[in-house]
């Protein structure tokens, strides 16, 4: 198979070489068909005849002039044309000139369009067979100048199918190329889109536990020489912080493991359901959490429900840095027809260190998430203090199907 590919890719390579060596094939088969006269005498059908010397002119710069088909068709044709014109009507016994004028005609069905092959395919097709039937020294109805015709028409029509099949091959060829640049793109999309996911996730996980331990960490720093109960509570619920922090995190980096990796861990993502959990992890820090539901026991698709879970564990957050030792917050989740809307009010001081001010992500990656889903999300701070976030999740997934992620 090696060898054949490469033998179908030479004419390509070396067209020059190849067009040369099919001028001296054509040259040799005018020669030799110039010693054969098919009319012979005394009831013979072939004889030998000998070619004049203007037949062996014509035959050389018609061979000739094939080694330039490719790169002038036309002009090629032209000139063999010509020289099949001047052997139809000056000679007898006649030279096969006109085969030079078929392979040019070829030449140029190949390499030009189906307008022009038919064009000059039925202008050369026309000259030739009624120059040979009007002037040449046979008469008219012979089966020489009918093959002249059948040959000319041959000619066009195989030239046309061999540019037909080029072009069906080079539009298969470019179509895969552009498939394969199509699923590349899609696996750069893909491998981009997920990495935003995981930042997401990161940043919430890190973010939540962290400003836990934080707190609780200072408190235990407060209360450490007076109160050392309450010392070893506050450093318990630091541990138990950074203990449910290493196994988000662990679960989150699981993801990135290869498929020869050790398993990744199986506990389900976080949702809802632990939505009590996680408003206890917020009191034992110190911030009272009010929790109401009317989503009626709603099974949310599991995208929507770890959403609704990190926008408040986000909201909650933020509330927990930024609104002040005295804010509350209150925490609503309620079924609107086909949406579901998460709500997270405080009614903290704020200030200018507020969300909006800081040079986190919080707000964006909540957005990022809801917009994902193709819902909405709104943050802003509420009339009269305090700070408020609003998300509205579609329950039906695939109206996400067609939404594109938000810068």
């Amino acid at each position: 198979m090696g060898n054949l590919s490469q033998a179908r890719c030479w004419p390509s390579k070396h067209p020059l070489t190849f067009d040369g060596g099919l001028a001296v094939g054509v040259f040799v088969c005018m020669v030799a068909g110039s010693f054969v006269d098919p009319h012979g005498e005394h009831g013979v059908s072939w004889t030998l005849r000998s070619p004049t010397p203007l037949s062996l002119a014509l035959m050389v710069p018609a061979a000739a002039a094939l080694v330039l088909r490719r790169l002038a068709p036309l002009a090629v044709l032209a000139v063999t044309t010509a020289l099949s014109l001047v052997e139809l009507i000056t000679g007898d016994p006649r030279a096969p000139v006109s085969m030079a004028a078929v392979i040019a005609l070829f030449t140029v069905a190949a390499v030009t369009d189906r307008p022009t092959t038919w064009r000059v395919g039925l202008l050369t097709m026309t000259v030739l067979t009624a120059t040979a039937m009007l002037s040449g020294p046979l008469p008219w109805y012979t089966q020489e100048n009918l093959g002249l015709f059948a040959w000319t028409g041959m000619a066009a029509a195989a030239g046309d199918a061999v540019r037909s099949r080029r072009a069906f091959v080079h539009a298969i060829r470019e179509r895969a190329e552009r498939a394969e640049r199509t699923r590349e793109e899609e696996a750069r999309r893909r491998v981009a889109e997920e990495r935003l996911r995981i930042a997401r996730d990161l940043h919430d996980v890190v973010a939540h536990h962290i400003a836990l331990v934080n707190v609780q960490a200072g408190v235990a720093a407060h209360v450490m020489d007076k109160r050392p109960d309450q010392a070893k509570e506050a450093l318990a619920h630091v541990r138990e912080a950074s203990r449910s922090a290493l196994n988000e995190l662990r679960a989150t980096v699981g993801l990135l493991r290869q498929s020869g990796d050790p398993e990744a861990p199986t506990e389900p993502a976080p949702g809802l359901a632990r939505l009590d959990e996680l408003a206890d992890t917020f009191r034992h820090a110190g911030l009272p959490v009010e929790v109401a539901r009317a989503d009626h026991g709603t099974i949310l698709p599991a995208a929507v429900d770890l959403a609704a879970y990190r926008v408040i564990q986000e909201a909650l957050t933020n509330v927990q840095k930024h609104a002040g030792e005295s804010a509350k917050a209150e925490v609503s989740v309620v079924r609107v027809g086909p949406h579901v809307e998460v709500t997270v009010l405080d009614n903290g001081a704020g200030g200018d260190d507020g969300p909006e001010d800081g040079g986190g992500h919080g707000l964006l990656g909540m957005r990022e998430r809801v917009t994902a889903l193709a819902g909405t999300l709104t943050a802003g701070p509420r009339y009269g203090g305090g700070f408020r976030v609003h998300a509205i999740l579609p329950l039906d997934r695939r109206t996400s199907a067609t939404t594109e992620d938000s810068p």
